[in-house]
């Protein structure tokens, strides 16, 4: 059974994600749908990127995503369908997919061009739907597209590295619902530079001089819990998906504050590494 999957902005109190999913209902009878995530920030990109990065390649091989974010059609804003280690992805040509193909080559993209053959003003219900389902059962892309061999990037947010090696400049990529702060600095890029170099991380409010690999590696559990650092400790972690993350212990952004409101950052705020 094909497994679509469904990434927008469209919030959970109108109607569009539930249209959505009736209309794939309505073409497809035997489908599975899953919501990644209707939560993404109105037309923030770069925060629909990293989540379909980070979500995709939990699903099996040939799953379909549709990605519902800035989708509307213009002469600047295309549509495209791309297979890209072995998954489809439906979206519009905004950089959403660039993510992935920095560091995977696509095995085919194409231009969708269905668009005279449909009525619509709602581009995610009407034309992804129809791809969605044309690929389920099992079409090719080259009947709804034409080749194209580039797409577009998400510009100016990769990291920086100095000509002497001693600094990396990054950004904050994405904030997630703890308040924890992800920053394009790889884990990968920080050792290939830092090589094992002694560091710290400076960011508006807070500084870091160690990178944990969980969040409770910063916790000293030999210390009796009443006189533990704990509970609002900053720390600086290698998050699940390989990106350095600055984060609150056990933080609520509704109650004590997050990461983000407490060291002052937001998306695109710069994070610098300085190497000894």
């Amino acid at each position: 059974m094909p497994i679509i999957t469904l990434t927008t902005d469209f919030g959970l109190k109108d109607h569009f994600a539930g249209a959505v999913k009736g209309a794939i209902y309505s073409e497809l009878e035997s489908v599975n749908i899953v919501d990644i995530s209707h939560g993404i920030s109105p037309f923030h990109i770069m925060e629909a990127a990293y989540i379909i990065q980070n979500a995709y390649k939990n699903f099996p091989e040939g799953t379909i995503h549709i990605i519902g974010i800035d989708s509307e059609q213009n002469p600047e804003n295309q549509h495209i369908a791309v297979k890209l280690d072995g998954h489809y992805f439906i979206c519009a040509n905004n950089g959403i997919v660039s993510l992935i193909t920095k560091n995977i080559l696509p095995e085919e993209m194409v231009e969708i061009n269905i668009h005279d053959r449909i009525t619509t003003n709602f581009t995610v219900l009407d034309v992804f739907v129809k791809v969605a389902c044309h690929i389920a059962r099992g079409g090719t892309l080259g009947v709804i597209g034409k080749p194209i061999r580039e797409i577009k990037e998400i510009t100016g947010m990769h990291p920086v590295v100095n000509s002497d090696k001693k600094t990396i400049m990054g950004n904050v990529i994405y904030v997630d619902n703890y308040g924890n702060v992800v920053t394009n600095i790889t884990q990968k890029l920080f050792d290939d530079v830092g090589k094992g170099r002694d560091f710290i991380i400076t960011v508006r409010k807070a500084t870091f001089t160690q990178i944990f690999n969980r969040y409770s590696d910063a916790i000293n559990f030999d210390i009796e819990k009443s006189k533990r650092e704990e509970d609002g400790k900053k720390l600086a972690v290698f998050n699940s998906s390989g990106y350095i993350e600055l984060a609150i212990y056990k933080s609520n952004p509704t109650t004590v504050g997050s990461a983000s409101t407490l060291f002052g950052l937001d998306y695109r705020d710069t994070v610098t590494i300085n190497f000894e």
